[in-house]
């Protein structure tokens, strides 16, 4: 089976648009986060930098070392929503007839929501780790690319914002009260951090 993110753009978009749970939000924000961190290593990586200077390279560069592994990882996770979210979807149909098909549902059923709450929360993670980095290419980057860069900050708070809610989504299924704490609780923590990040990177775009 073809994986959605080798898909020619039409028909990835196809396959977003059709009348089927999946792909669905989780997914087209991992897509999103992959797309603004392109852009971020797009403008990390033209030849020319703000100035011309030495140091600007020197900073640039590292910062498109970093940005080009955390691009790929959030392209990958696109196809990995999709699957955490149909092994949800296989789990609730899994037989409970006996005491012991409920508990083994159950059980399944948990660790695909776990799964699913997993794949967001490391999209946001990556976004906020391109964000960051973005911050470094704003303040060293061709000036002539600022509105793709502006692009690509705008993406990645999307992506972001977009994969909070189906962590949320899913913490509310999730019986384990100590996993979901500690995840709300980094949803939070990088929410906080990727806002300062934009906004540094924004002011250094002014």
């Amino acid at each position: 089976m073809s994986l959605l993110i080798d898909l020619p753009a039409g028909q990835l978009l196809d396959a977003i648009s059709a009348p089927t749970a999946a792909p669905g939000g989780g997914a087209t924000a991992a897509l999103a986060g992959a797309l603004g961190a392109s852009l971020v290593l797009m403008v990390a990586s033209l030849p020319k930098t703000r100035t011309g200077a030495a140091a600007e390279r020197q900073a640039l560069d590292p910062a498109a070392r970093e940005v080009r592994p955390v691009r790929d990882r959030l392209a990958a996770l696109v196809d990995e929503d999709t699957a955490a979210y149909n092994s949800v979807v296989q789990a609730y149909k899994m037989p409970k007839a006996s005491d012991e098909e409920v508990r083994r549902r159950q059980e399944t059923v948990q660790a695909g929501l776990r799964r699913s709450s997993d794949v967001p929360l490391e999209v946001m993670r990556l976004c906020e780790a391109a964000a960051r980095q973005a911050v470094v290419v704003a303040r060293n980057g061709n000036p002539m690319a600022a509105s793709d860069l502006g692009v690509g900050l705008e993406l990645l708070q999307a992506a972001s914002a977009g994969a909070a809610l189906n962590v949320k989504a899913n913490l509310g299924q999730i019986r384990d009260g100590g996993y979901a704490a500690r995840a709300a609780s980094e949803m939070r923590r990088l929410d906080s951090e990727l806002d300062r990040a934009l906004a540094q990177a924004r002011e250094a775009l002014s």
